[in-house]
């Protein structure tokens, strides 16, 4: 039962995270008419008809605004969380081999070339 609850309350606040605009035209629409009254900036200029959408336009930007802050919130978390805590030293260990190569078993082999490779004759 408690896994059911907790789970429930997961959900909501995901799915509240991501509808955040709909619940700022929801009550918008709710308490219309005490925006209008008193919350909106042209209520002095009523041949204007705002009815508080001046209201209902500054907090759907300032809503916007936030989530980008989040949204780039999250981006700076996810870059810090793949960098290492602490700084990582390399070392390489470089090792040495010696190739020994027997020595030729057919004696004059490098004296050929020397016979066959000669420069050309002008």
């Amino acid at each position: 039962m408690r896994n059911r609850i907790t789970a429930f309350c997961l959900l909501a606040a995901l799915i509240s995270s991501y509808c955040s605009t709909y619940f700022v035209y929801a009550g918008f629409k709710v308490n219309q008419k005490y925006i209008t009254e008193t919350l909106c900036i042209n209520k002095s200029r009523p041949w204007m008809h705002c009815n508080g959408h001046c209201y209902l336009m500054k907090k759907l930007k300032q809503t916007e605004e936030k989530e980008k802050k989040q949204e780039q919130q999250e981006q700076k978390s996810r870059y810090q969380e793949n960098l290492p805590a602490e700084p990582v030293t390399l070392t390489f260990i470089a090792e040495v081999i010696k190739a020994e190569y027997p020595p030729s078993l057919t004696p004059g082999i490098t004296d050929r070339p020397s016979t066959i490779f000669q420069p050309p004759r002008a």
